[in-house]
């Protein structure tokens, strides 16, 4: 038994998930799921307090209910500050060796609960494909299995990431399989706000896709966080996942504009979107910084420029952060890491600047034209008007800015220490704590190298630094979001064909004889075939048959995915006593299941099916003279143009050979791989 346990184990994490992981993360997102239990019950019982409020007009009733109200108020703040507590763990989802590198912010997963598909789903199957829902028993079980997988307990690789991908691609496939516009399903999505723990629930599938492309992306920026970032190829992954996962949460704005949830809607998401980037743009940053920055003068004008591009990037997060209604539902701690981030990056921009100006001097040897072009790239106005020549070349002038972007490295980064300390989660960090007081101590000891006489209140202020970047953080929408999947209810047909959308009538069985070596029809079409140019007089016509109808089973086997080849070979031997087939018809009058399209691809007559390999000549049999149908339908195709079945009125005159048979497009021939 533990040897088969551990197989299972052992399978379900090769899959992209593993329920039984202790991991920090799995236990911070148990603790989650349990806050939100918690929450609704809460939300519940203020709901209750507020009906029986507005119904009263009992004094002390009145009086009871507030302060009901007051006590509920309460804990759904304390539960509100434990989930912000949770969002604000990211300690738990950082690399264990990269205690050097500043924090990285992932995001939560949207806890959901379980769905029950089995009832809707057999009773449409019955309803709607006339088949035996019980029969499809073991695909939705497989169904269940991998919405629970997928959604409660994702590996952060990816391997969860392809599961999940998995899941949303399917959800497309059961959209167009069992949810017709004109019915609902009875089947309730919940899923809970990522960062308020409030329910959600509805029966569109919208909600359902949009909160799985949500847990992708947030999978993405777990993965980036992980990241080993003292490597390179840590750093590379690490800007792959924040690049993808910004690229998933573009696209679930663009697709899906109206979801209830505030943690999916546009406003939230862009700011998410930007978040992302910013923390590529750190990545690129830290890609470069990572062999060691040189002390020279161009690598530094270069360095700090890049570190002036990551201060940008963190303040357009923070100011989008600090608006209204985002502001309330943004965890704190995420607002002042990327004011704390802003400050720092800005800050090491201006130290580099002033290293650059107050430990090198013009030699003969170099350059001064180039070393004027990059000093001008740097400022929007030079300081005080002076001409970027007259700064380099003269060591007074050097002194007196470099010293200038060295106060303002300093006042950066005390601010940026003082701003960690106003939230407690930051105080918590000793990794960061630890590299803003290592950069401050820096800035102070050259700052004291070069103080020789108390000039520091007279100092000019610093211009701002022109952001600039040699590699701008992009989106990347990953293909893992638009994987081939086999469609898990494959068995009901080619999905081209049998839909939610389109209206069938329930499998007729129909018996098929051989007369004068011919069944009266031809076949066309890819999986399933067609019946056209019927012969109304031939013995499967009067038995039912009828032009257009989709050939779904020829004796027992299921015919729904063969094409005209495999269904001949399957007809080939139908001797003089017969043999059953079943078909459907479409009722949908709007379909396009009669209307000619032009030519009949892979279009066959049935004619001369039984002759075996050696009778390919019989001369003695006795032949009907009168033209086929089906001979009259392969050799006039490119005459037809009827748009019109043929009648279902009863034939017992003469037939009328020379008006055009109907034909049907060859228009269904997609795979079961989407």
């Amino acid at each position: 038994f533990k040897a088969a346990l551990c197989n299972v184990l052992l399978n379900l994490k090769e899959l992209g998930c593993n329920p039984l992981a202790q991991t920090g993360r799995s236990k911070l997102q148990n603790q989650r799921a349990s806050l939100n239990q918690q929450i609704i019950k809460q939300m519940r019982m203020r709901a209750g307090a507020e009906n029986l409020l507005k119904a009263t007009s009992n004094n002390k009733v009145r009086d009871m209910v507030l302060l009901e109200l007051s006590y509920v108020n309460a804990n759904l703040q304390r539960l509100m500050e434990q989930l912000e507590g949770l969002n604000s763990s990211v300690e738990v989802y950082q690399n264990v060796h990269g205690s050097v590198s500043i924090p990285l912010i992932p995001l939560g997963l949207k806890e959901t609960k379980d769905v029950d598909f089995t009832g809707p789903f057999k009773d449409f199957i019955l309803e709607h494909y006339s088949e035996d829902g019980a029969s499809y028993q073991d695909e939705i079980d497989d169904l269940m299995d991998l919405r629970k997988q997928a959604c409660r307990t994702p590996s952060r690789n990816d391997a969860g990431v392809e599961l999940l991908s998995n899941y949303f691609s399917q959800l497309s496939l059961l959209e167009s399989r069992f949810y017709s516009p004109n019915r609902q399903m009875g089947i309730f999505f919940t899923w809970y706000d990522s960062f308020t723990g409030v329910p959600v629930c509805q029966q569109n599938m919208s909600l359902e896709k949009a909160s799985v492309l949500f847990n992708i992306g947030a999978l993405y920026t777990q993965i980036g966080t992980r990241s080993d970032r003292q490597t390179r190829t840590g750093l590379e992954e690490a800007i792959t996942a924040f690049q993808r996962s910004s690229g998933v949460l573009h696209h679930l704005k663009e697709t899906f504009t109206h979801t209830p949830s505030y943690d999916m809607s546009p406003a939230m998401l862009s700011m998410l979107i930007k978040m992302m980037l910013a923390q590529v743009q750190e990545c690129l940053f830290e890609k470069l910084a990572l062999p060691g920055i040189r002390n020279e003068f161009f690598n530094l004008i270069r360095m700090a420029q890049e570190a002036a591009k990551v201060g940008e990037v963190y303040d357009q997060v923070h100011q989008s952060m600090i608006q209204m209604p985002i502001k309330d539902n943004v965890p704190f701690f995420w607002s002042t890491m990327a004011q704390v981030k802003t400050q720092h990056y800005r800050s090491l921009a201006h130290y580099f600047i002033s290293t650059a100006l107050l430990d090198h001097q013009i030699n003969p040897s170099d350059d001064e034209d180039k070393q004027e072009k990059a000093l001008s790239q740097l400022y929007d106005a030079m300081p005080d008007g002076r001409s970027p020549l007259d700064i380099l070349r003269q060591k007074d002038e050097r002194r007196h800015i470099g010293k200038a972007h060295l106060k303002r490295a300093i006042i950066g980064q005390e601010e940026a220490l003082r701003i960690q300390g106003l939230c407690r989660h930051l105080r918590k960090l000793d990794m960061l704590n630890n590299i803003l007081q290592a950069s401050h101590k820096r800035s102070l000891s050259k700052f004291e190298q070069y103080d020789n006489e108390d000039e520091f209140t007279d100092y000019m202020d610093a211009p701002d630094i022109i952001s600039k970047t040699e590699q701008k953080a992009e989106m990347e929408v990953p293909a893992s979001i638009k994987v081939k999947v086999k469609d898990i209810f494959h068995r009901l047909g080619p999905l081209s064909v049998f839909s939610a959308k389109q209206r069938w009538t329930a499998p007729r069985t129909v018996r098929l004889k051989l007369e004068d070596r011919d069944l009266g029809f031809t076949l066309k079409g890819d999986a399933p075939v067609q019946i056209q140019s019927l012969d109304p007089l031939c013995y499967a016509a009067e038995d039912g048959l009828k032009e257009g109808d989709y050939l779904v089973a020829v004796g027992d086997t299921d015919c729904k995915w063969m094409g005209v080849s495999d269904v001949m070979k399957l007809l080939k031997d139908v001797d003089e006593e017969g043999i059953d087939i079943k078909v459907v018809s479409m009722m949908d009058s709007s379909t396009k299941s009669a209307t000619y399209s032009g030519g009949l691809p892979k279009t066959y007559s049935m004619i001369c099916l039984a002759f075996d390999d050696d009778d390919k000549n019989p001369k003695g049999r006795k032949v009907t003279k009168k033209m086929s149908f089906l001979s009259w339908g392969v050799k006039n195709k490119h005459k037809s143009a009827s748009t019109l079945s043929l009648p279902t009125a009863d034939y017992s005159g003469a037939l009328p050979i020379h008006k055009p048979c109907p034909t049907f497009p060859s228009s269904y021939n997609d795979s079961a791989l989407y």
